[in-house]
């Protein structure tokens, strides 16, 4: 019975990973076949349409959702027999170094397929890298102290917006590299995006791991779920009431010409650095799903995706890219020198059509993973 139990508690994690794994697949899909419509950072709520706004803002759930459930996987390795706070600090550092290295290396490749790149974009793989450093070296914090602290850092980050630092100054790159987004140079042509500003990602990882707390044996799956909706809607309260009250945690959001427009404004929530409403609106649904997938099998297909998440990433970066290349082939350009998607329901076909086709890759190294125990596999 508790093997079984624990299976479920861990199988609805894997749902959840799946889940925003999927959605990210949506907007990597938008990404690639939509280019001629980007969105910008913050979405400009007068410059696109809202059925592009709407799949843009599907995407906002899948980074701050996947690295809290990377902290309470974190929590799940250091349970396991035979486990140390060394051996899983070790486990950590490896896996963030391993995936420091992959963006700067196969994932740049597989978004760009240049070599030599003149630009390196940091972002979500190298921000989780970075943030299970961190985990790392504050595993010795009591749970309630890397709580606290994974508050402090999403609650406050937001009064450092104004701090910046010339270009050429000593604290331009760990700034940048921490907080604002901003482009390096590193001679010789090339340069270096932070797309993924750190900071607030290690407050979220620290929460990720303190809410492993819930998952000892010992607390009935009940209260667990309970404790999860119950933060999952102090969350979202928070949201609401910071957004209605416009006076801190994000730029403020004004009135459009239509109730769809005002409407989008107040979504409109700043990704890169996460501001606090961003995180309190994402992790409040996330964790409200959490506590609804454990109760339900009815979405466990994508646990599949969940179980190999760095394989399903860079399985289909590199399909989607393929594919692009066959469709510009194939088709020719329709936008401009590109291929693109007149309109926006494509995107979804295609994300739907590619989750079916990375299903059985997903399955079969699954299988693998599971039977090579604590091998190289996983770290995928």
């Amino acid at each position: 019975m508790h093997s079984t139990t624990r299976s479920h508690r861990i199988s609805a994690i894997d749902t959840l990973r799946g889940l925003v794994m999927a959605l990210m697949l949506v907007d990597h899909v938008r990404e690639f076949f939509f280019l001629h419509r980007q969105v910008a950072d913050p979405m400009l709520v007068g410059e696109t349409t809202p059925e592009l706004f709407f799949t843009r803002l599907t995407s906002h759930f899948c980074a701050p959702v996947f690295i809290f459930l990377t902290g309470l996987g974190a929590w799940f390795h250091g349970r396991r027999d035979g486990a140390t706070r060394q051996g899983t600090a070790a486990y950590l550092a490896k896996r963030g170094l391993l995936m420091i290295a992959l963006e700067l290396t196969l994932v740049s490749f597989a978004w760009s397929f240049t070599f030599p790149p003149t630009i390196l974009y940091l972002q979500v793989i190298w921000a989780i890298g970075l943030s299970m450093l961190a985990l790392a070296a504050l595993l010795w914090l009591p749970v309630r102290g890397q709580v606290a602290l994974g508050l402090l850092i999403i609650g406050g980050h937001n009064l450092l917006d104004s701090v910046h630092f010339a270009v050429g100054s000593a604290a331009h790159v760990p700034w940048a590299i921490l907080h604002d987004r901003s482009m390096i140079a590193l001679g010789e042509g090339l340069r270096v995006r932070t797309s993924y500003p750190v900071l607030p990602w290690i407050g979220v990882i620290l929460l990720g791991h303190g809410a492993g707390a819930l998952y000892r044996a010992e607390v009935p799956p009940e209260q667990r779920q309970r404790y999860l909706a119950l933060m999952g809607a102090g969350a979202l309260a928070g949201f609401f009431l910071l957004r209605f009250l416009n006076v801190y945690g994000d730029r403020a959001w004004v009135e459009g010409g239509t109730g769809l427009a005002t409407v989008m404004s107040f979504l409109n929530v700043t990704k890169y650095p996460p501001s606090l409403l961003f995180l309190l609106l994402t992790l409040g649904v996330g964790m409200l799903a959490l506590s609804l997938l454990e109760r339900s099998r009815a979405w466990n297909v994508l646990a599949c995706f969940g179980r190999v998440p760095l394989f399903f990433y860079l399985l289909h970066i590199f399909g989607l890219h393929l594919l692009y290349l066959l469709f510009m082939a194939v088709l020719g350009r329709t936008q401009g020198d590109r291929y693109g998607f007149v309109e926006v329901w494509p995107i979804w076909v295609v994300a739907g059509a590619a989750l079916v086709v990375l299903y059985l890759p997903c399955r079969w190294f699954a299988g693998v993973k599971q039977r090579s125990g604590a091998g190289w596999t996983s770290y995928f």
